[in-house]
């Protein structure tokens, strides 16, 4: 039986909303924001300096981390104090509380890495969701940003997951073996949404029920 469901997804696909019903629906736990928050208080860093750190200077793969490891919510992510917290050790820190949240179970997991992290638990489904550039843009615009702003975001922030996914689990992003889905979500919100759930289900009956 899954308990878990990962969803990764390109940037401004809508990965964030459809987690968001889905977990609704299963009356599951989300963890989206919340995974962020978990992550810093694992790490033992105060939220103000967590936040504080969204807006300071980076390297290469702090960068990279950032974008990464974003949620839904489409901004940079709170991330550990840089002085005291590096990359490698935030990956270290984003495991051991994404086993911690797969134990428990009943949960949607948005991005962070989840379906790496999981690949080898037989209750996690895992999903990809993609769209057209367009529909993307589209998506963004609705939330807020300027066209210029979300053709950049566009632009860079799904090159920087790949370069994070091959640094870090010696992978291509999406590495598609590790998916039960991969979803084009220019389909509708509520169809991705319903396409998940019966897949789910019927992976889980018996082959005889099937028949």
């Amino acid at each position: 039986m899954y308990r878990i469901i990962t969803i990764e997804r390109e940037y401004g696909s809508g990965g964030g909303e459809i987690a968001c019903e889905l977990a609704r629906q299963l009356d599951w736990k989300l963890w989206d924001r919340a995974l962020t928050e978990e992550i810093a208080r694992t790490a033992n860093v105060g939220c103000t300096a967590v936040e504080r750190c969204e807006e300071r200077a980076d390297g290469t793969f702090q960068r990279l981390v950032k974008v990464f490891w974003r949620g839904s919510h489409e901004r940079s992510i709170p991330l550990p104090d840089a002085e005291s917290f590096d990359t490698d050790r935030f990956v270290a820190v984003g495991e051991q509380v994404m086993e911690k949240i797969a134990e428990a179970g009943n949960c949607v997991i948005v991005g962070r890495g989840a379906p790496y992290f999981l690949r080898r638990r037989a209750d996690a489904f895992h999903v990809f969701l993609y769209a057209p550039h367009a529909e993307k843009l589209e998506r963004l615009q609705k939330i807020g940003k300027s066209e210029k702003e979300a053709r950049e975001l566009l632009d860079t922030i799904d090159r920087d997951r790949s370069t994070f996914v091959k640094r870090y689990f010696n992978a291509d992003w999406p590495t598609r073996c590790l998916y039960h889905m991969m979803i084009n979500t220019a389909i509708g919100n509520e169809n991705v949404i319903s396409l998940i759930l019966k897949t789910r289900h019927a992976l889980e009956m018996p082959v005889s029920e099937l028949a």
